[in-house]
Protein backbone atom coordinates (compact mmCIF):
# COMPACT_ATOMS: atom_id res chain seq x y z
CA UNK A 1 0.00 0.00 0.00
CA UNK A 2 1.39 3.58 -1.10
CA UNK A 3 0.76 6.27 1.03
CA UNK A 4 1.36 9.98 -0.35
CA UNK A 5 2.41 12.13 3.25
CA UNK A 6 1.75 16.36 2.87
CA UNK A 7 4.60 18.02 4.64
CA UNK A 8 4.51 21.54 5.07
CA UNK A 9 7.20 23.13 7.49
CA UNK A 10 5.79 26.04 9.97
CA UNK A 11 8.47 28.57 8.91
CA UNK A 12 6.44 28.90 5.26
CA UNK A 13 3.42 30.18 6.64
CA UNK A 14 4.03 31.83 10.63
CA UNK A 15 5.16 34.60 10.92
CA UNK A 16 8.91 34.87 13.45
CA UNK A 17 7.91 37.86 15.13
CA UNK A 18 4.01 40.06 15.33
CA UNK A 19 5.77 42.93 13.64
CA UNK A 20 6.64 41.10 10.34
CA UNK A 21 3.89 40.68 7.60
CA UNK A 22 1.48 37.54 7.14
CA UNK A 23 2.93 35.36 4.23
CA UNK A 24 0.28 34.79 1.94
CA UNK A 25 1.37 32.61 -1.38
CA UNK A 26 0.38 33.41 -4.68
CA UNK A 27 0.15 31.56 -8.01
CA UNK A 28 1.64 33.55 -11.16
CA UNK A 29 0.89 31.03 -13.43
CA UNK A 30 -0.81 32.41 -16.79
CA UNK A 31 -3.47 30.05 -17.20
CA UNK A 32 -4.85 31.23 -13.54
CA UNK A 33 -4.70 34.77 -13.88
CA UNK A 34 -4.92 35.63 -18.03
CA UNK A 35 -5.74 39.13 -16.98
CA UNK A 36 -2.17 40.14 -15.73
CA UNK A 37 -1.66 43.04 -18.12
CA UNK A 38 -5.46 44.37 -17.51
CA UNK A 39 -4.85 44.10 -13.40
CA UNK A 40 -0.91 46.38 -14.12
CA UNK A 41 -2.73 48.75 -16.17
CA UNK A 42 -5.01 49.80 -14.02
CA UNK A 43 -2.72 49.59 -11.64
CA UNK A 44 -0.57 52.10 -13.31
CA UNK A 45 -3.44 54.71 -13.92
CA UNK A 46 -3.88 54.40 -10.01
CA UNK A 47 -0.55 55.10 -9.45
CA UNK A 48 -0.71 58.57 -12.05
CA UNK A 49 -3.96 59.47 -9.79
CA UNK A 50 -2.31 59.20 -6.91
CA UNK A 51 0.63 61.04 -7.95
CA UNK A 52 -1.82 63.75 -8.27
CA UNK A 53 -3.39 63.37 -5.44
CA UNK A 54 -0.24 63.51 -2.79
CA UNK A 55 1.57 66.10 -5.39
CA UNK A 56 2.18 68.84 -2.80
CA UNK A 57 5.77 70.55 -3.91
CA UNK A 58 5.71 73.53 -1.51
CA UNK A 59 7.65 72.92 1.40
CA UNK A 60 8.18 76.57 2.89
CA UNK A 61 9.71 79.77 2.77
CA UNK A 62 12.27 81.62 3.95
CA UNK A 63 12.07 85.56 4.59
CA UNK A 64 14.22 88.06 5.83
CA UNK A 65 15.14 89.89 3.27
CA UNK A 66 14.60 93.65 2.71
CA UNK A 67 14.67 93.56 -0.82
CA UNK A 68 14.49 91.70 -3.84
CA UNK A 69 17.08 88.69 -3.81
CA UNK A 70 19.69 88.78 -6.79
CA UNK A 71 21.35 85.29 -6.63
CA UNK A 72 21.91 81.88 -4.93
CA UNK A 73 25.18 79.74 -4.08
CA UNK A 74 25.04 76.54 -2.17
CA UNK A 75 27.35 75.11 0.25
CA UNK A 76 29.76 72.65 -1.99
CA UNK A 77 30.19 70.28 1.27
CA UNK A 78 26.92 71.10 3.20
CA UNK A 79 23.34 70.17 1.87
CA UNK A 80 21.21 72.70 4.38
CA UNK A 81 23.75 75.59 4.09
CA UNK A 82 22.73 78.07 1.25
CA UNK A 83 23.67 81.83 1.03
CA UNK A 84 21.69 84.77 -0.60
CA UNK A 85 21.98 88.05 -1.38
CA UNK A 86 19.86 90.95 -1.81
CA UNK A 87 18.79 93.98 -3.45
CA UNK A 88 19.92 96.16 -1.10
CA UNK A 89 23.28 94.72 -0.38
CA UNK A 90 22.60 92.16 2.49
CA UNK A 91 24.13 88.72 2.59
CA UNK A 92 22.47 86.03 4.43
CA UNK A 93 23.59 82.17 5.32
CA UNK A 94 20.23 79.85 5.62
CA UNK A 95 19.78 76.26 7.11
CA UNK A 96 17.20 74.50 5.32
CA UNK A 97 16.87 71.67 8.25
CA UNK A 98 15.53 74.22 10.54
CA UNK A 99 14.44 76.92 7.79
CA UNK A 100 15.98 79.36 9.55
CA UNK A 101 18.69 82.25 9.19
CA UNK A 102 22.32 81.30 10.93
CA UNK A 103 23.95 84.75 9.88
CA UNK A 104 23.42 87.69 8.17
CA UNK A 105 25.58 90.95 7.58
CA UNK A 106 25.14 94.31 5.08
CA UNK A 107 28.06 93.21 2.57
CA UNK A 108 27.73 96.17 -0.29
CA UNK A 109 26.57 99.87 -0.47
CA UNK A 110 24.72 98.67 -3.87
CA UNK A 111 22.58 95.46 -5.66
CA UNK A 112 24.51 92.10 -5.29
CA UNK A 113 25.51 90.99 -8.34
CA UNK A 114 27.26 87.43 -7.63
CA UNK A 115 27.82 85.19 -4.61
CA UNK A 116 29.84 81.78 -4.59
CA UNK A 117 31.44 79.73 -2.13
CA UNK A 118 35.14 79.13 -1.91
CA UNK A 119 36.08 75.56 -2.05
CA UNK A 120 35.52 73.83 1.27
CA UNK A 121 32.79 76.60 2.31
CA UNK A 122 35.35 78.50 4.55
CA UNK A 123 34.48 81.65 2.73
CA UNK A 124 32.42 83.27 0.50
CA UNK A 125 32.94 85.55 -2.42
CA UNK A 126 30.52 88.34 -3.43
CA UNK A 127 30.64 91.46 -5.68
CA UNK A 128 28.31 94.38 -6.07
CA UNK A 129 27.60 97.20 -8.46
CA UNK A 130 29.85 99.54 -5.75
CA UNK A 131 33.10 98.17 -7.80
CA UNK A 132 33.89 95.89 -5.12
CA UNK A 133 34.91 92.09 -4.75
CA UNK A 134 34.96 91.10 -1.25
CA UNK A 135 36.04 88.10 0.81
CA UNK A 136 33.74 86.72 3.90
CA UNK A 137 35.65 84.36 6.49
CA UNK A 138 32.98 81.67 7.90
CA UNK A 139 35.54 79.86 10.05
CA UNK A 140 35.38 76.58 11.19
CA UNK A 141 31.70 77.07 12.62
CA UNK A 142 30.49 77.10 9.33
CA UNK A 143 31.91 73.18 8.47
CA UNK A 144 30.33 72.34 11.61
CA UNK A 145 26.96 74.41 10.65
CA UNK A 146 27.13 76.61 13.61
CA UNK A 147 27.64 80.54 12.32
CA UNK A 148 25.11 82.68 14.23
CA UNK A 149 27.58 85.67 14.61
CA UNK A 150 27.32 88.55 12.56
CA UNK A 151 30.18 89.35 9.96
CA UNK A 152 30.79 93.13 9.69
CA UNK A 153 34.14 92.99 8.34
CA UNK A 154 35.55 91.71 5.13
CA UNK A 155 38.73 89.09 5.29
CA UNK A 156 39.81 90.75 1.75
CA UNK A 157 38.36 93.66 -0.32
CA UNK A 158 39.70 94.25 -4.07
CA UNK A 159 38.44 98.13 -5.63
CA UNK A 160 37.83 97.19 -9.30
CA UNK A 161 37.97 100.01 -11.82
CA UNK A 162 34.67 98.32 -13.56
CA UNK A 163 31.45 97.96 -12.33
CA UNK A 164 31.54 93.90 -12.08
CA UNK A 165 28.33 92.00 -12.71
CA UNK A 166 29.18 88.03 -11.68
CA UNK A 167 31.81 85.78 -10.44
CA UNK A 168 32.67 82.16 -9.92
CA UNK A 169 35.64 79.79 -8.26
CA UNK A 170 37.12 76.98 -9.28
CA UNK A 171 35.82 73.71 -7.58
CA UNK A 172 39.34 73.13 -6.49
CA UNK A 173 42.33 75.35 -6.40
CA UNK A 174 42.71 79.49 -5.82
CA UNK A 175 41.17 81.13 -8.76
CA UNK A 176 37.86 82.45 -9.61
CA UNK A 177 36.64 84.81 -12.30
CA UNK A 178 34.86 88.06 -12.34
CA UNK A 179 32.78 90.07 -15.33
CA UNK A 180 32.06 93.34 -16.11
CA UNK A 181 33.21 95.24 -19.01
CA UNK A 182 35.95 91.84 -19.24
CA UNK A 183 36.10 88.65 -18.08
CA UNK A 184 39.53 88.53 -15.49
CA UNK A 185 40.97 85.67 -13.87
CA UNK A 186 42.15 86.54 -10.32
CA UNK A 187 44.21 84.25 -7.41
CA UNK A 188 43.38 84.56 -3.71
CA UNK A 189 45.81 86.35 -2.25
CA UNK A 190 46.50 89.05 -5.38
CA UNK A 191 44.67 92.20 -5.36
CA UNK A 192 45.28 92.76 -9.52
CA UNK A 193 44.01 89.87 -12.04
CA UNK A 194 46.38 87.59 -13.25
CA UNK A 195 44.52 87.48 -16.72
CA UNK A 196 41.95 89.04 -18.65
CA UNK A 197 39.95 87.74 -21.39
CA UNK A 198 38.63 90.00 -24.47
CA UNK A 199 37.15 89.05 -27.72
CA UNK A 200 35.45 91.96 -28.98
CA UNK A 201 32.75 92.70 -26.60
CA UNK A 202 31.44 95.46 -24.88
CA UNK A 203 30.44 93.76 -21.69
CA UNK A 204 30.15 90.58 -20.39
CA UNK A 205 27.28 89.56 -17.92
CA UNK A 206 27.83 85.78 -16.22
CA UNK A 207 30.65 83.77 -15.95
CA UNK A 208 30.71 80.18 -14.76
CA UNK A 209 33.50 77.79 -14.02
CA UNK A 210 32.92 74.38 -15.69
CA UNK A 211 32.82 71.83 -12.12
CA UNK A 212 34.72 68.88 -14.27
CA UNK A 213 36.88 70.63 -16.85
CA UNK A 214 38.08 73.36 -14.08
CA UNK A 215 40.08 75.25 -16.33
CA UNK A 216 36.85 75.60 -18.75
CA UNK A 217 35.39 79.00 -18.16
CA UNK A 218 32.00 79.98 -19.77
CA UNK A 219 30.69 83.73 -20.43
CA UNK A 220 27.52 85.13 -21.73
CA UNK A 221 27.90 88.93 -23.39
CA UNK A 222 25.74 91.83 -24.20
CA UNK A 223 26.32 91.29 -27.87
CA UNK A 224 23.97 88.28 -27.72
CA UNK A 225 27.24 85.39 -28.04
CA UNK A 226 28.50 82.97 -25.54
CA UNK A 227 31.49 82.75 -25.29
CA UNK A 228 34.19 79.54 -23.75
CA UNK A 229 37.63 80.72 -21.86
CA UNK A 230 40.37 77.96 -21.26
CA UNK A 231 42.20 79.21 -18.65
CA UNK A 232 45.53 77.72 -19.33
CA UNK A 233 47.48 80.24 -21.44
CA UNK A 234 44.94 79.70 -24.16
CA UNK A 235 42.50 82.18 -23.91
CA UNK A 236 39.09 82.41 -25.65
CA UNK A 237 38.42 79.05 -27.76
CA UNK A 238 35.03 79.04 -29.30
CA UNK A 239 31.96 81.55 -29.73
CA UNK A 240 28.83 81.40 -30.49
CA UNK A 241 26.58 84.58 -31.35
CA UNK A 242 22.48 83.85 -30.65
CA UNK A 243 19.40 85.09 -31.83
CA UNK A 244 18.46 86.70 -28.48
CA UNK A 245 20.47 87.43 -25.41
CA UNK A 246 21.55 84.48 -23.07
CA UNK A 247 20.86 85.43 -19.73
CA UNK A 248 22.55 82.59 -17.45
CA UNK A 249 24.42 79.43 -18.05
CA UNK A 250 24.85 76.03 -15.73
CA UNK A 251 27.46 73.28 -16.42
CA UNK A 252 26.13 69.34 -17.26
CA UNK A 253 28.15 68.12 -13.35
CA UNK A 254 28.38 64.58 -15.30
CA UNK A 255 29.43 65.44 -18.47
CA UNK A 256 32.33 67.94 -18.74
CA UNK A 257 31.37 69.51 -22.32
CA UNK A 258 27.56 69.77 -21.73
CA UNK A 259 25.98 73.00 -20.69
CA UNK A 260 23.03 75.32 -20.83
CA UNK A 261 21.81 78.23 -21.14
CA UNK A 262 18.76 80.32 -20.07
CA UNK A 263 17.94 82.88 -22.42
CA UNK A 264 15.67 85.75 -23.20
CA UNK A 265 13.45 83.69 -26.26
CA UNK A 266 11.53 82.28 -23.57
CA UNK A 267 13.44 78.91 -24.23
CA UNK A 268 16.50 76.90 -22.87
CA UNK A 269 19.33 75.71 -25.20
CA UNK A 270 21.16 72.97 -24.06
CA UNK A 271 24.89 73.15 -26.14
CA UNK A 272 27.76 70.08 -26.81
CA UNK A 273 31.17 72.00 -27.08
CA UNK A 274 32.55 69.87 -29.42
CA UNK A 275 29.61 70.88 -31.99
CA UNK A 276 28.63 74.66 -31.41
CA UNK A 277 26.70 75.09 -34.86
CA UNK A 278 23.60 73.93 -33.42
CA UNK A 279 22.15 73.29 -29.83
CA UNK A 280 21.71 70.10 -29.30
CA UNK A 281 18.00 70.64 -27.36
CA UNK A 282 15.56 73.38 -26.92
CA UNK A 283 13.66 73.52 -23.88
CA UNK A 284 10.33 75.07 -24.31
CA UNK A 285 7.26 75.85 -21.93
CA UNK A 286 7.86 79.52 -20.70
CA UNK A 287 6.22 82.30 -21.76
CA UNK A 288 8.81 84.95 -20.46
CA UNK A 289 12.16 85.25 -20.37
CA UNK A 290 14.54 82.58 -18.40
CA UNK A 291 16.10 84.21 -16.10
CA UNK A 292 18.41 81.18 -14.50
CA UNK A 293 19.04 77.67 -14.72
CA UNK A 294 20.60 75.01 -12.82
CA UNK A 295 21.80 71.43 -13.52
CA UNK A 296 20.43 68.27 -10.55
CA UNK A 297 23.40 66.24 -9.22
CA UNK A 298 22.95 63.51 -11.57
CA UNK A 299 22.96 65.80 -15.02
CA UNK A 300 19.41 64.16 -16.12
CA UNK A 301 17.25 67.07 -15.17
CA UNK A 302 17.31 70.92 -15.10
CA UNK A 303 15.32 73.83 -13.06
CA UNK A 304 14.51 77.00 -14.85
CA UNK A 305 13.41 80.28 -13.18
CA UNK A 306 11.65 82.63 -15.11
CA UNK A 307 9.99 86.04 -15.74
CA UNK A 308 6.68 84.12 -15.69
CA UNK A 309 6.69 83.44 -12.53
CA UNK A 310 6.90 80.13 -12.75
CA UNK A 311 9.46 77.08 -12.22
CA UNK A 312 9.69 74.31 -14.86
CA UNK A 313 11.74 71.26 -14.50
CA UNK A 314 12.89 69.20 -17.47
CA UNK A 315 14.55 66.01 -18.00
CA UNK A 316 17.78 66.52 -19.89
CA UNK A 317 16.76 64.45 -23.55
CA UNK A 318 13.05 65.72 -23.47
CA UNK A 319 12.05 69.53 -24.67
CA UNK A 320 9.14 69.81 -22.55
CA UNK A 321 8.57 70.59 -19.32
CA UNK A 322 7.63 67.45 -16.67
CA UNK A 323 6.64 69.78 -13.39
CA UNK A 324 5.95 73.30 -13.26
CA UNK A 325 5.62 74.95 -9.77
CA UNK A 326 3.92 78.23 -8.98
CA UNK A 327 2.00 79.79 -6.17
CA UNK A 328 -0.07 83.38 -5.45
CA UNK A 329 2.31 85.32 -4.24
CA UNK A 330 5.50 84.11 -5.82
CA UNK A 331 6.56 87.20 -8.47
CA UNK A 332 9.58 87.10 -10.85
CA UNK A 333 12.03 84.97 -10.37
CA UNK A 334 15.42 85.55 -10.04
CA UNK A 335 17.44 82.52 -9.04
CA UNK A 336 16.97 78.68 -8.74
CA UNK A 337 19.45 75.60 -7.54
CA UNK A 338 18.94 72.22 -6.72
CA UNK A 339 20.13 70.63 -4.03
CA UNK A 340 23.20 68.44 -4.26
CA UNK A 341 21.12 65.86 -2.75
CA UNK A 342 18.82 65.90 -6.01
CA UNK A 343 15.58 66.00 -3.49
CA UNK A 344 15.10 69.48 -3.04
CA UNK A 345 15.13 72.84 -5.26
CA UNK A 346 15.28 76.37 -3.95
CA UNK A 347 14.24 79.65 -5.62
CA UNK A 348 14.36 83.39 -5.09
CA UNK A 349 11.89 85.82 -6.25
CA UNK A 350 11.63 89.27 -6.51
CA UNK A 351 8.97 89.90 -3.26
CA UNK A 352 11.95 89.05 -0.99
CA UNK A 353 11.66 85.35 -0.31
CA UNK A 354 13.43 82.58 -0.33
CA UNK A 355 11.44 78.92 -1.13
CA UNK A 356 11.94 75.46 -0.65
CA UNK A 357 10.17 72.85 -2.96
CA UNK A 358 10.71 69.30 -3.82
CA UNK A 359 12.15 67.92 -6.89
CA UNK A 360 9.61 65.23 -7.12
CA UNK A 361 6.35 66.98 -6.47
CA UNK A 362 4.49 63.64 -4.86
CA UNK A 363 7.70 62.27 -2.90
CA UNK A 364 7.11 61.27 0.45
CA UNK A 365 9.54 63.14 3.20
CA UNK A 366 10.92 61.09 6.07
CA UNK A 367 11.27 57.31 7.06
CA UNK A 368 9.86 54.98 4.26
CA UNK A 369 10.24 51.00 5.08
CA UNK A 370 11.27 48.75 2.78
CA UNK A 371 7.94 47.55 1.88
CA UNK A 372 6.40 50.45 1.14
CA UNK A 373 9.68 51.51 -1.01
CA UNK A 374 9.14 48.56 -2.70
CA UNK A 375 5.40 49.44 -3.63
CA UNK A 376 7.14 53.15 -4.87
CA UNK A 377 9.33 51.44 -6.89
CA UNK A 378 6.92 49.26 -8.61
CA UNK A 379 4.59 52.01 -9.09
CA UNK A 380 7.58 54.02 -10.81
CA UNK A 381 8.18 51.03 -13.04
CA UNK A 382 4.73 50.80 -14.01
CA UNK A 383 4.32 53.91 -15.07
CA UNK A 384 7.50 54.11 -16.96
CA UNK A 385 5.78 51.07 -18.68
CA UNK A 386 2.56 52.43 -19.53
CA UNK A 387 4.04 55.70 -20.03
CA UNK A 388 2.52 55.97 -23.62
CA UNK A 389 -1.11 54.83 -23.26
CA UNK A 390 -3.30 57.69 -23.76
CA UNK A 391 -4.83 57.73 -20.26
CA UNK A 392 -2.07 57.46 -18.48
CA UNK A 393 0.11 60.03 -20.37
CA UNK A 394 -2.86 62.51 -20.54
CA UNK A 395 -2.99 62.73 -16.61
CA UNK A 396 0.60 62.63 -16.64
CA UNK A 397 1.04 65.79 -18.56
CA UNK A 398 -2.00 67.71 -16.96
CA UNK A 399 -0.72 70.57 -15.21
CA UNK A 400 -3.32 73.81 -13.99
CA UNK A 401 -0.95 77.04 -14.26
CA UNK A 402 -2.03 80.62 -13.91
CA UNK A 403 -4.79 82.24 -15.73
CA UNK A 404 -1.61 84.59 -17.26
CA UNK A 405 0.07 81.61 -18.43
CA UNK A 406 -1.89 79.73 -20.23
CA UNK A 407 -2.98 82.78 -22.07
CA UNK A 408 0.25 83.79 -22.97
CA UNK A 409 1.00 80.36 -23.61
CA UNK A 410 -2.06 79.87 -26.09
CA UNK A 411 -1.27 83.31 -27.89
CA UNK A 412 2.02 81.82 -28.34
CA UNK A 413 0.67 78.65 -29.94
CA UNK A 414 -0.89 81.22 -32.51
CA UNK A 415 1.52 82.62 -33.43
CA UNK A 416 3.89 79.94 -34.37
CA UNK A 417 1.41 78.43 -36.62
CA UNK A 418 0.61 81.90 -38.09
CA UNK A 419 4.71 81.41 -39.12
CA UNK A 420 4.80 78.25 -40.14
CA UNK A 421 1.32 78.94 -42.61
CA UNK A 422 3.32 82.19 -43.33
CA UNK A 423 6.85 80.14 -44.59
CA UNK A 424 4.78 77.30 -45.90
CA UNK A 425 3.03 79.61 -48.14
CA UNK A 426 5.86 81.17 -49.31
CA UNK A 427 7.60 77.77 -49.75
CA UNK A 428 4.86 76.73 -51.86
CA UNK A 429 4.69 80.06 -54.18
CA UNK A 430 8.50 80.45 -54.89
CA UNK A 431 11.28 79.08 -56.89
CA UNK A 432 12.07 74.94 -55.93
CA UNK A 433 14.99 74.59 -53.61
CA UNK A 434 15.26 78.90 -53.09
CA UNK A 435 13.47 78.38 -49.32
CA UNK A 436 14.90 75.25 -47.56
CA UNK A 437 13.54 73.72 -45.10
CA UNK A 438 15.56 74.90 -41.93
CA UNK A 439 15.50 72.99 -38.51
CA UNK A 440 14.52 75.24 -35.86
CA UNK A 441 17.87 74.51 -33.58
CA UNK A 442 19.53 76.03 -36.94
CA UNK A 443 17.16 79.20 -36.80
CA UNK A 444 18.50 80.13 -33.07
CA UNK A 445 22.53 80.56 -33.92
CA UNK A 446 23.48 83.56 -35.96
CA UNK A 447 27.71 83.15 -36.04
CA UNK A 448 29.71 80.02 -34.75
CA UNK A 449 33.59 80.66 -34.45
Amino acid sequence: MKVKVLKRSAEDFVRETKHDIHKVHRNYSQTEHPFEAEREYQRALNAVKLDKVFAKPFIGSLDGHRDALTCVCKHPGRISSIASAAADGEIRLWDLTARKCKASWQGHNGVVRGICYAPGGASILSCADDKTIKFWSLGEEEAAGEVSRRQDEPKDTIVCKHMVTGITHQQQGEKFATCGENTQLWETGRSLPIRTFKWGVDSVHFVRFNPVETNLLGAGAHDNSIIIYDTRDVGPVRKVVMALRSNAMAWNPMEAMVFTTASEDYSLYSWDLRQLKAPTNIFMDHVAAVVDVDYSPTGREIVSGSYDKTIRIFRSHEGRSREVYHTKRMQRLTSVLWSNDDRYIVSGSDEMNLRLWKARASEKLGIIKNRERNSLQYQEKLKEKYSLHPKVSRIQRHRHVPKHVLNASREHTIIKTSKARKEANLRKHSKPGSMPHLPEKDKKVIEES
